[in-house]
């Protein structure tokens, strides 16, 4: 069951589709070793879903493992108090994340913030 996709929008899609959308950490300096990556590190602790990696890519979202960093302690925090979904806003990009499943649902740029209604979320953490 090899045969290639006749569909030339599906081929499309499937072909530009990400393998893995994992977030850049900033590079270590020449000569210093570092342990795991931070995108392997982030990966424990925090997972993005296949729709948030795709508005991600879309709308050009790209977030550093600082910013990761504040991501996550946003969404700790939000545990601590018992939140189950919560926005988490940082610099100029919303993400939704489940905090008990400790995943990213979706992520919304600044250009896309205006007029958007943001449901099911229990709690916000500015970070």
């Amino acid at each position: 069951m090899s045969n290639p996709i006749q569909n030339s929008k599906i081929q499309q899609l499937v072909q530009t589709q990400p393998t893995a959308l994992r977030p850049t950490a900033p590079a270590a300096a020449p000569g210093t070793t570092t342990g795991p990556d931070f995108a392997t590190q982030l990966s424990d602790r925090l997972k993005v879903s296949g729709h948030a990696a795709t508005r991600m890519q879309s709308r050009d979202i790209q977030l550093d493992g600082a910013q990761w960093e504040r991501v996550l302690n946003g969404v700790d925090r939000a545990a601590e108090k018992g939140a189950k979904e919560s926005l988490v806003m940082i610099d100029d990009v919303a993400l939704v994340v489940s905090v008990r499943n400790r995943t990213v649902i979706t992520a919304v740029d600044q250009q896309s913030l205006k007029e958007n209604v943001f449901t099911n979320i229990d709690s916000a953490v500015i970070v």
